[in-house]
């Protein structure tokens, strides 16, 4: 994708962010979803970036580009789909004195595992060295988190999220045993549902993602979700065992 600073809006490091509202709707041009450039990666820049429902997204050798897609993939927890397979995963997982899921213990290996992960159909990586550090330090502030699957004190898979209030926002899983990545997207909508954080924003439309139960809304519902759940009183994170009573008592899809 070719960008120049005279087609869309371009930020300066002290101005503010268009509103999301203003992205650019030409399907054809390959920049729907595109709000403006710019305007670097800083704590607040992130911060005020979420809070609006936008999101970085470019490649190197790009700007900063922000983005606010219509329509919105989003997993509203209670539309988890647990699938037979993944119900029986979990079980043995959940079984398992050698098994857990842990918030935060391991961020900084988590975002490069995922910034490595090899994914069908994909070449390269959008989390370039920039968004690795920028992560980080939205990490150090209190607003990015890694929830990660290990097994026998091994890390084997993950992801990581952005959270603001009780908005959730994912990022990027990576998995180096089968399932291991689903297994904490299941602990994460586990979690959501005992504090009553309603969705997850998954940004864009992928098969995978919508076998589990994501779907698209428009972006005017969505950003009115985010605004109402930026303003709330955050979770602590820590994930209870007991949690787990919020997947098992979905419904198993065969």
């Amino acid at each position: 994708m070719s960008i120049q600073k005279n087609s869309i809006p371009w930020i300066e490091e002290n101005e503010p962010l268009p509103s999301a509202l203003s992205a650019c709707r030409d399907k054809s041009s390959g920049l729907s979803g595109l709000v403006a450039a710019g305007g670097g990666l800083s704590v607040s820049r992130l911060h005020e970036a979420y809070s609006q429902g936008m999101f970085p997204w470019f490649s190197d050798g790009q700007p900063v580009l922000w983005w606010s897609p219509s329509p919105r993939m989003v997993l509203e927890v209670k539309g988890f789909k647990l699938h037979k397979s993944l119900h029986k995963t979990l079980k043995k997982f959940t079984r398992s004195p050698l098994a857990c899921v842990k918030f935060d213990t391991a961020f900084d290996r988590v975002i490069a595992h995922c910034s490595q992960f090899n994914r069908p159909g994909q070449s390269g990586t959008w989390i370039v060295e920039d968004m690795v550090t920028a992560y980080k330090k939205l990490h150090r502030a209190g607003f990015a988190h890694s929830l990660e699957t290990w097994i026998d004190d091994e890390l084997v898979g993950g992801l990581y999220f952005v959270s603001i209030g009780t908005a959730l926002f994912g990022e990027s899983m990576f998995s180096h045993r089968t399932d291991a990545s689903k297994i904490a997207l299941a602990a994460l909508v586990a979690f959501a549902k005992e504090h009553n954080m309603g969705w997850i924003d998954c940004q864009q439309n992928t098969r995978h993602l919508a076998s589990l139960g994501a779907r698209e809304i428009s972006q005017e519902v969505f950003l009115q979700a985010v605004s109402q759940a930026v303003s709330q009183t955050s979770p602590r994170w820590e994930f209870l065992p007991l949690y787990w009573k919020n997947v098992f008592s979905t419904p198993v899809i065969p």
